[in-house]
C-alpha cells in the first residue's frame, strides 16, 4: 500500500480542487500530462504500483497562488527560473514515494522506476531535484547490510550498472561509480564515469573484458579512457591482470573497435618459427568492408628461409537475392636449405568460388557455383581442412538453369574435375543440354469421349552439347591444350506408345532416333614412305606406319532403333497367424523384349571408311567419328530377344514398437535379377553373358551388393568365345567369368541407446565457444578441431562406462571382393579391397571433451589418419588441443586463447608443423 504524509496531501487536495476546472484542459484522454502543463496525478500500472507526474514549479511561485497555464497545444515545455524540462517525468515504485513541495524534491523507494525521453532509470532509490534537474540513484542494504537494487540506466542503446548514478536533465551530464556496461563485444569497468551530452564517455581507474562476472577472471587495466559510441575506445598505457595477478604483457595505448557494421583495418599476422621453413609472419594484412554488400580481404604471409604467400578474398551477399564468397591463393613453399638432402620447393595456387541463388529470386531460373581448383600439391602443403588433405580430388561447376512454359528446360554447366594422384584433369568448357518434356503430338485439342490408341503416342527431345579436354595440370594453361578441346552435339528424340493386355501385362513400343554433330573429324591412312617405322606380321617385315589425321568440318553421324517389350508382375504371398513370422510375400517381375537395329557401317550412312593396311589381307573399317565425345553410330546389324526376371523378397513379422499396426515389414531381397539376349543377326555367338546383379539392405544398416557374369560358350586358346556351348565340351551349362561383391556396415553408438544422456545437439555444442579453426589465423594444423563442432569425436573407455555421460561413436565398414576366371589358362584374380574407420567423442563434463578418428587399411595392415582432439571451456577462455600422432601430417598443436573475436590474438599457443619433420 502506497501511503504520504497525510498533511501534505490535504494542502494538496485543497490546491487541486481550486484549480481542477482550468487543469483538466491540459490532460490528454488517456489520463497523462501533456508537456509544458502542470499536472498531479495518480495512475495504477499493471504491477499495482502508481505513477506519478509532479507540478512543475519555478522558484517564484507559491504553493497557495493560483499557476498561470498556457493553454496552447503548441506549448512544448515549462519556463521558470532555472527550470526547463521537454517532456514529462513518470516515475512509479513498489514501496513509497515522498514528495517535498518546498524543496521541489522526490524520493522513490523500492524497485524505482523512471522514465524520461529515452532515458530509463531502475533502481531501489531514486532521488528526483526538479530545481537543479537532477536525479541521484542507489541501492539500498537489505537486513544483512547488502546493497541490493542497484542502478541500472539506459538512454538509447547505452546502459549500464553502477553503485551510484547522478544525471542532469538540462545538460544531459552523468556521473557514475564502479560501473559495468557492455561495450565492443566485452564489458568496461569504471570506478568513475562521466557521461557527456554528446554520450561520449570518460572513465577513470577501468578495465576492459570479455569475462561477464562482475569481478572477471581477466582484465585489461588502465588508468583513463575515452569510449566513442559506435566507434572505438581509446585508453592510456594499459596492462594485462589474470586472477588480478598482473602480467608483463603492457602497452604505451589500449584501442578497442567498438562499430556494430563493417570496420576495415589492418589484419595483425601470427608470427613463430618452422623448423624447416624459418621464421614466419603469417596471415598478415588487409581487410576492407567496402559496403553492406561486399568485402574484401588481401592477406599475405613471408617465411625467412624464402617461402611466401598470397590470398586475396572476398565475400558478397544480398538478401533476398544471392550470396558467395570468392578466394584466389598463390604460395611458394620452400622447405629446407638449398643443395642439401630435403630440399623441397613448391609453386602452387588455388581458385575458390562459391556462389547461391535465393530461390526466390529467379523462381524460374537458378545460377549456382561451385569451384574448387588449384595446383595437386596445394591440398599437401597448405589444406584447408582434414578432408581437404585426405581427399584426392577436386570437382568444380558452374551452373545455370532455366525451365519455361512448364516444359521447355536449358540447362549450362562449366565443369572441372582433377585427380592430384595423377595430376590430370578434366575440363568441360561448356557442358549445355536443352529439352522438351513429354508431349502428345496427335492429340485432339478438344477431347470428345475417351483418347484414340494413337493419341497415347509420346514424344521427346534432348539436346547435349560438350567442349572438353584432358591433360595435365601442368600443361593447362599452354597454348597446344586449346588444340586437344574436342566437342560435340548430341540430339535424341524418342518416340513410344504404352499401353495394357489381357489385363495385367504392359505392353510397350519405342522408336529411339540419335543425331551426333561434330566439328572434326578422322581419316586413317597407311604411311608408305615411313621407313624408320616397320612391323613383323606372319615373318614379313612391312615397313610404314599408321597415321591418323584430323579433319576439320561439319560432319552429322545417325542412328536409330526399334524396342518393344512386354512385362508383368507376378505376386506370391504366404500369411502365418500363429508364428511371429506374420507373412512372406514374392514378386516376380519377368519382361521379354525385342530390339532392331539396322548396320550403320554400309556406305549409305557416311560414318564408316575403309583404308588398307598391309598387316591384314582385307580392308580395314573404321568410324570417322572414332574420338567423338558423343560415340559412333554403332556398326553391325543387331536383332536381339532380351529377357529378365527381376525379384523381390520380403516379409512381416511382429513388432512391439508398432503401436497401430504391432507389425513391421522386412526387405530381405532389395531387387535381384537375371538377364540374358539372344542376337538373331549373328551367324554364331548369339547367346549374349548371363548376368545376375542384386542388392539388399539388412539391420537398417548393412548393405551388400552382389554382381556377377556367367558364359554358355567355350572358348579357344586366346580366350575368345567360339561357337561351342560349353555343354559340348565340358558338360557345363554355365562358366562363371567375373564376380562382384560390396559390403557397407555403418553404425552408430551413443550413450542414449543406453538410457543415458543424448550426446548433445548441435546448439549446445556451439555454446562450448569452440572457433571455427579455418578462422585462426590461418592455423591449418588446428582444423581438425572443427570435428568437435560440426560432428564431436571423442574417446571411449571400454573398462568403466558412464552411461549417463554423454557420449557416441561411429563405425564404418567398406569391403569389396572381386574376382575374374580365364577360363582358357585356368587362372583366377582375386582382388579385395577392405578399409575400416570410426570415430566418437566423449563429454567427460560440461567443460570437458575428447574426440579421435581413426581408421585401418587392411590390405596395408596399417592405421590410416589418425587424430585427437581434446577442448576445455574455461568460462571466457577455452583451452584446444590437436594431436595427429602418425603420418604425413604428425604434429600437435596447444593453445589457449580468449573467447571473444574482440581479443583473438590474446592467445598462447604451442605447436609443431608437419613440414618440420622433413628435412
Amino acid at each position: 500500500m502506497l501511503t504520504r504524509p497525510v498533511n501534505k496531501f490535504l494542502g494538496v487536495f485543497l490546491f487541486a480542487c481550486v484549480l481542477s476546472i482550468p487543469f483538466s484542459l491540459g490532460f490528454s484522454k488517456n489520463g497523462t500530462a501533456r508537456p509544458g502543463f502542470i499536472a498531479d496525478s495518480l495512475l495504477t500500472t499493471f504491477q499495482g504500483s502508481y505513477i506519478d507526474t509532479i507540478p512543475l514549479l519555478s522558484a517564484e511561485t507559491e504553493i497557495d497562488s493560483i499557476i498561470n497555464v498556457e493553454l496552447s497545444p503548441e506549448t512544448e515545455r515549462i519556463t521558470g527560473s532555472g527550470v526547463i524540462l521537454e517532456d514529462i517525468v513518470i516515475y512509479s515504485c513498489l514501496d513509497s514515494i515522498d514528495s517535498y513541495f518546498t524543496s521541489q524534491k522526490v524520493f522513490l523507494f523500492g524497485n524505482a522506476d523512471l522514465k524520461y525521453q529515452d532515458i530509463h532509470l531502475v533502481a531501489d532509490f531514486i532521488e528526483i531535484d526538479f530545481v537543479k534537474n537532477e536525479l541521484r540513484a542507489t541501492g539500498l542494504p537489505d537486513s544483512m547490510g547488502i546493497v541490493r537494487g542497484l542502478p541500472v540506466f539506459k538512454e538509447g542503446d547505452q546502459s549500464f550498472q553502477a553503485e551510484e548514478i547522478r544525471y542532469n536533465f538540462e545538460t544531459k551530464k552523468g556521473r557514475t561509480l564502479n560501473v559495468i556496461t557492455e561495450e565492443a563485444d566485452g564489458f568496461l569497468h569504471g570506478e568513475v564515469v562521466k557521461i557527456m551530452p554528446d554520450k561520449i564517455v570518460y572513465i577513470a581507474e577501468g578495465k576492459f573484458t570479455t569475462c561477464d562476472k562482475p569481478h572477471p577472471h581477466f582484465h585489461i587495466g588502465f588508468r583513463k579512457a575515452k569510449v566513442i559510441p559506435k566507434d572505438k575506445i581509446v585508453t592510456s598505457f594499459a596492462f594485462l591482470k589474470i586472477y588480478d595477478v598482473p602480467t608483463p604483457l603492457i602497452v604505451p595505448f589500449g584501442f578497442f573497435p567498438n562499430r556494430t557494421g563493417q570496420a576495415s583495418g589492418i589484419i595483425l599476422p601470427s608470427y613463430g618459427e618452422y623448423r624447416n621453413r624459418g621464421f614466419y609472419l603469417e596471415n598478415g594484412g588487409f581487410y576492407w568492408g567496402i559496403n553492406e554488400y561486399l568485402d574484401l580481404s588481401l592477406k599475405g604471409s613471408i617465411y625467412s628461409r624464402g617461402g611466401w604467400g598470397f590470398d586475396v578474398g572476398s565475400r558478397y551477399n544480398k538478401r533476398y537475392k544471392y550470396n558467395g564468397s570468392f578466394s584466389v591463393a598463390t604460395a611458394t613453399t620452400i622447405i629446407g636449405e638449398e643443395n642439401l638432402p630435403g630440399y623441397e620447393k613448391s609453386k602452387d595456387y588455388r581458385v575458390m568460388w562459391s556462389h547461391n541463388q535465393d530461390p526466390k529470386a529467379r523462381p524460374n531460373s537458378v545460377f549456382r557455383a561451385s569451384v574448387n581448383a588449384g595446383s595437386s600439391q596445394m591440398s599437401r602443403y597448405s589444406p584447408i581442412s582434414d578432408n581437404d588433405y585426405l581427399s584426392n580430388t577436386f570437382s568444380s561447376n558452374i551452373s545455370y538453369s532455366a525451365t519455361w512454359s512448364g516444359k521447355y528446360n536449358f540447362s549450362a554447366n562449366l565443369r572441372h574435375s582433377q585427380n592430384t594422384i595423377s595430376k590430370t584433369v578434366d575440363l568441360s568448357l561448356p557442358e549445355i543440354a536443352f529439352s522438351v518434356n513429354r508431349f502428345y503430338p496427335l492429340r485432339r485439342k478438344t477431347v470428345v469421349g475417351q483418347y484414340k490408341w494413337y493419341e497415347n503416342i509420346t514424344m521427346n527431345y534432348t539436346l547435349n552439347a560438350r567442349n572438353q579436354v584432358n591433360t595435365l595440370d601442368s600443361l593447362l594453361f599452354r597454348q597446344e591444350t586449346l588444340n586437344e578441346f574436342k566437342n560435340g552435339i548430341s540430339h535424341s528424340i524418342p518416340i513410344s506408345h504404352s499401353t495394357r493386355v489381357f489385363k495385367h501385362f504392359n505392353f510397350s513400343n519405342s522408336i529411339n532416333y540419335n543425331e551426333r554433330w561434330y566439328f572434326q573429324s578422322i581419316e586413317k591412312r597407311w604411311d608408305y614412305d615411313d621407313l624408320e617405322s616397320y612391323s613383323v606380321v606372319r615373318g614379313d617385315t612391312i615397313y610404314g606406319r599408321l597415321v591418323t589425321d584430323t579433319i576439320t568440318g561439319f560432319k552429322a553421324g545417325r542412328d536409330f532403333y526399334y524396342n518393344t517389350s512386354l512385362s508383368t508382375k507376378i505376386y506370391g504371398l504366404a500369411n502365418f497367424k500363429r508364428s511371429g513370422l506374420r507373412a512372406i510375400r514374392h514378386v516376380v517381375s519377368p519382361s521379354v523384349g525385342f530390339t532392331y537395329r539396322p548396320d550403320f557401317s554400309t556406305p549409305f550412312w557416311g560414318s564408316y571408311k575403309t583404308f588398307d593396311d598391309p598387316r591384314f589381307e582385307q580392308p580395314q573399317k573404321y568410324s570417322i567419328f572414332e574420338q567423338g565425345i558423343y560415340g559412333s553410330p554403332p556398326a553391325n546389324q543387331s536383332g536381339s530377344i532380351n529377357f529378365a526376371i527381376g525379384n523381390n523378397l520380403e516379409i512381416k513379422v511382429r513388432s512391439k514398437k508398432d503401436t497401430v499396426s504391432g507389425e513391421r515389414k522386412i526387405a530381405l531381397i532389395d531387387r535381384f535379377t537375371i538377364g540374358s539376349s539372344y542376337d538373331l543377326a549373328k551367324d554364331s555367338v548369339n547367346f549374349s553373358d548371363l548376368t545376375m546383379s542384386g542388392s539388399t539392405r539388412l539391420f537398417g544398416n548393412f548393405d551388400i551388393t552382389y554382381g556377377s557374369s556367367w558364359t554358355p560358350y567355350a572358348v579357344d586358346s586366346a580366350g575368345v568365345s567360339i561357337n561351342k556351348f560349353l555343354w559340348e565340351t565340358d558338360k557345363k551349362l554355365l562358366h562363371l567369368k567375373n564376380t562382384s561383391w560390396s559390403l557397407s556396415f555403418n553404425y552408430n553408438l551413443s550413450s542414449a541407446d543406453f538410457g543415458g544422456a543424448p550426446s548433445g545437439s548441435q546448439s549446445s555444442r556451439d555454446n562450448q565457444g569452440i572457433s571455427d579453426p579455418a578462422s585462426n589465423d590461418g592455423d591449418t594444423e588446428n582444423s581438425s578441431m572443427a570435428v568437435i563442432q560440426t560432428s564431436p569425436n571423442g574417446n571411449l573407455n571400454q573398462h568403466v562406462i558412464d552411461y549417463s555421460i554423454p557420449w557416441n561413436l561411429r563405425f564404418s565398414y567398406n569391403f569389396r571382393f572381386d574376382t575374374r576366371n580365364f577360363m582358357h589358362t585356368g587362372v583366377t584374380n582375386r582382388e579385395y579391397i577392405q578399409s575400416l574407420s570410426f570415430s566418437g567423442d566423449i563429454k567427460l563434463t560440461s567443460k570437458w571433451r575428447i574426440g579421435f578418428q581413426s581408421g585401418y587399411d587392411f590390405l596395408r595392415k596399417e592405421l590410416t589418419y589418425t587424430s585427437v582432439d581434446i577442448y576445455r571451456d574455461l568460462h571466457c577462455w577455452e583451452m584446444t588441443f590437436n594431436w595427429i600422432p602418425f603420418g604425413f601430417r604428425q604434429s600437435y598443436n596447444f593453445t589457449i586463447r580468449v573467447k571473444a573475436a574482440v581479443l583473438q590474438d590474446l592467445k598462447l599457443s604451442r605447436r609443431t608443423h608437419h613440414l618440420d619433420r622433413y628435412n
